[in-house]
């Protein structure tokens, strides 16, 4: 039986197509996918992403199981309400799943998986655990009343426009927000519960992302259409996040993947050697198999994942790939021969597709960022 977030009625109401996704029944679009990416790129727009699973890690040793757990080192965030982005590796330095984590005291974290991994994720969590006087809760909620009683929602809010918009259907948050910096979060008390309000976002635009009380979702759901910010569907989202640079766990990394494969090498801090965290020897030994590459597709033709690409180093193969809207061009990211120097950006190289070779150029992602081309 498929799950369905709290807002899956909303969903059908407002016309979605909907798709499984991850076990997930979850809007694909409203009607148009190429006008919800342009919402987001020009003005405003609202995804559903309560299909993600929010964690709370609350324990004496919470920040030691965290520095032991993740690549990235949260010793670092010295500010309340600060997040960081990081992969989790198992031992030999393949990626489980990439999260973000937010840091209220050195006792109290928040952390945010995706929506496939999640049962994976907690159970390797929790297998870690051991030895660490620590304990972690899902809130996404499950079949007794308290469960239920303690879920939480997320909504993602982004665009140029969303802060505007924000303020405008939810005025006494505008205090507690307006100051927030980029990868930063605060907590805010609503007559529907506490709300977690970050800065951050998948889409390379500015925006929110919100956790509250699962019960409210709906209700703030319209509240926020209200404004003007339109319902966007996962579609949007795929789109706009290869645009942004951003990989997706599942396509561009797996367990097989080490962080150094992916273009995620800046997420792993050795800064504290004396810090032994899960996959480090592993990492110690390893060096990077593939450059991690943007393409841009000269030709007239889709990018797709597995696409075979043919370089003057060998073959390589592209993870992920799509038409971009903003650029009107097709773009993928790539996993390509490293040999001794890599294939140079500006360089040219051949994408198979239907048994024909396109041309398509080597560039650094991202492509776009604050509804500007980067190429």
């Amino acid at each position: 039986m498929p799950e369905r977030t709290p807002l899956y009625a909303a969903h059908l109401a407002a016309g979605a197509r909907i798709v499984d996704f991850a076990g997930w029944e979850m809007p694909i679009h409203y009607g148009s996918q190429i006008e919800e990416h342009h919402a987001v790129r020009r003005d405003a727009g609202l995804f559903d992403v309560s299909h993600m699973c929010a964690l709370d890690l609350i324990g004496p040793d919470a920040t030691r199981f965290l520095r032991h757990l993740l690549a990235n080192d949260v010793a670092k965030l010295a500010t309340t309400g600060r997040a960081l982005y990081s992969c989790m590796l198992n031992e030999s330095g393949g990626v489980i799943d990439d999260l973000i984590v937010y840091f209220f005291t050195p006792t109290c974290y928040r952390l945010v998986v995706n929506a496939g991994t999640a049962e994976k994720d907690i159970t390797w969590m929790q297998a870690q655990l051991a030895g660490f006087d620590a304990k972690i809760t899902s809130r996404r909620g499950g079949e007794d009343e308290s469960e239920k009683k303690h879920a939480l929602a997320m909504l993602a809010v982004q665009g140029p426009q969303v802060r505007e918009r924000f303020w405008a259907a939810f005025p006494a948050s505008r205090a507690a927000t307006e100051s927030l910096a980029p990868f930063h979060a605060c907590e805010w008390p609503t007559d529907k519960g506490l709300w977690l309000i970050a800065r951050t976002g998948y889409t390379g635009e500015d925006g929110f992302e919100i956790t509250l009380p699962a019960s409210a979702a709906a209700e703030v759901w319209q509240k926020l259409i209200a404004t003007g910010i339109k319902p966007c569907g996962l579609g949007a989202r795929d789109t706009l996040r290869l645009e942004a640079g951003m990989n997706l766990y599942g396509q561009d990394m797996d367990e097989t993947t080490s962080p150094l494969d992916t273009g995620l090498a800046w997420t792993i801090d050795k800064q504290d050697a004396n810090r032994d965290f899960i996959g480090k020897s592993a990492l110690a030994t390893r060096r990077a198999a593939h450059q991690f590459i943007g393409l841009l597709l000269l030709e007239r033709g889709i990018l797709r994942a597995h696409q075979k690409v043919i370089t003057p180093l060998g073959e390589g193969e592209i993870t992920s790939g799509t038409f971009s809207p903003t650029l009107n061009q097709s773009i993928a990211f790539a996993r390509l021969p490293i040999g001794s120097i890599g294939v140079p950006l500006g360089s040219e190289v051949d994408v198979e597709i239907r048994d024909k070779r396109l041309k398509a150029r080597v560039v650094k992602p991202p492509f776009v960022r604050n509804g500007k081309s980067l190429l």
